[in-house]
């Protein structure tokens, strides 16, 4: 139970202030209403400086999407289904977000307005979705179709981070022995080199050269990737055109960038399927899926796909004009507007990008290793051969 400091009115005017323990918003607003008060804002008190929240994770929204579709598949009120997963769930913000929610609905609000009070688990897919389910009636239905996608992404994550954590670990690796290397193993073979007076090659000069510039620079130079990084994070998120422009290098990236694209048009295939199907009209479903991309330059080519159909263009022609999407999509959702069975078409173009995205990322992670390798190799070569190659030579003609 948290407590919260709070501004009200009572009956003569006249303003109260205090502090009281409830579980959420929701329940200090009754409980003050019952003392005859009305409040007029409240915060909740922190519990330190190094107090903090923690987050909801994927897996558990999966939970609680499983629990609320059996539930009210069942016949369950929303109610008794939240208050059930509340005493079953382990995490507390977790805990204290499905408090706010049983807050909400008993205060009169329905279950996508109480989803749409804690933006930071509920996105705007997720609300907009359950608004559907219960205007239509098919919630439990709703329900299983997000948990089905949240699977998925859960499972597309799990696989983006099984290929990104290898070569991570590797480069930082490579990189912590050729700095070792470079700062301090080099440096002290360098006048024994010299010394041995005869002609250097090419690739030991090379060695010397950046050896000394990192062991003069390093301070700055070691660095400076990732200050480089951070500021192009940075002046990204302050001005569009610029995060226009590095989105657009992120996806002609070589290798990467295909990959990335099709992750990304992966995810807004399976959110405009999924909105489609559960009887959003296109438009509306194009402007939810808009804000899931992640990439301007997606983002823009989808926004240009809205402006088209409601310039009274098919959705088919739409799509084909941004040439993003293969000549096969394209096919396929032409088909589904022939028949009258567009949401067919969209879950067959949802499951054509789930299997790319599977089929690429399988193949990147079968490359990652022996290219990690042979970079390796290469780097070790190079210092090895730079190093102990002079001093081969030198002993090979005193032998003579």
């Amino acid at each position: 139970m948290a407590s919260f400091s709070y501004r009200a009115v009572d009956a003569n005017g006249a303003i109260v202030v205090g502090s009281l323990e409830a579980n959420n918003e929701h329940v200090l607003e009754a409980q003050l209403r019952q003392s005859g008060i009305e409040m007029l804002r409240c915060a909740e008190k922190g519990n330190g400086f190094f107090a903090r929240k923690g987050s909801v994770k994927r897996k558990e929204l999966i939970g609680f999407c499983f629990h609320m579709e059996q539930m009210t598949r069942a016949g369950l009120p929303i109610l008794e289904a939240l208050s059930d997963l509340r005493d079953s769930v382990g995490n507390p913000a977790f805990t204290e977000v499905i408090c706010n929610l049983i807050g909400a609905v008993e205060s009169g609000r329905t279950l996508s307005q109480a989803l749409a009070e804690s933006p930071q688990v509920f996105d705007d897919v997720f609300v907009n979705l359950i608004h559907v389910g219960e205007e239509s009636g098919e919630l439990p239905n709703v329900l299983k179709k997000l948990t089905e996608s949240l699977k998925w992404q859960d499972e597309l994550m799990s696989k983006a981070k099984t290929v990104i954590l290898y070569p991570a670990f590797v480069g930082t690796v490579v990189m912590a022995v050729m700095l070792f290397m470079m700062l301090y193993v080099v440096p002290q073979m360098v006048d024994f080199i010299r010394e041995m007076g005869q002609a250097l090659p090419i690739h030991t000069r090379a060695l010397i050269a950046f050896s000394n510039f990192l062991t003069g620079n390093w301070w700055w130079a070691v660095p400076l990737p990732a200050v480089i990084l951070l500021l192009v994070r940075f002046q990204a998120r302050r001005s569009e055109s610029f995060r226009y422009i590095v989105d657009g290098w992120k996806l002609k990236t070589w290798y990467i960038g295909p990959i990335m694209t099709k992750v990304i048009l992966s995810r807004f295939a399976s959110y405009f399927s999924l909105c489609y199907s559960s009887g959003l009209d296109v438009l509306v479903s194009l402007k939810i899926s808009e804000d899931i991309a992640g990439n301007a330059v997606i983002r823009k080519g989808i926004q240009e796909i809205s402006s088209a159909i409601a310039d009274g263009e098919a959705l088919s022609a739409s799509i084909d004009a941004t040439k993003m999407f293969p000549p096969l999509v394209v096919r396929m959702v032409r088909m589904g507007e022939s028949t009258g069975l567009l949401d067919n078409a969209l879950s067959n173009v949802s499951y054509f990008y789930d299997r790319e995205v599977t089929e690429s990322i399988d193949r990147l992670r079968s490359m990652i290793e022996p290219a990690m390798t042979v970079v390796l190799g290469i780097i070790m070569g190079w210092i090895m051969m730079s190093v102990l190659g002079p001093i081969y030579e030198t002993i090979s003609s005193i032998g003579i």
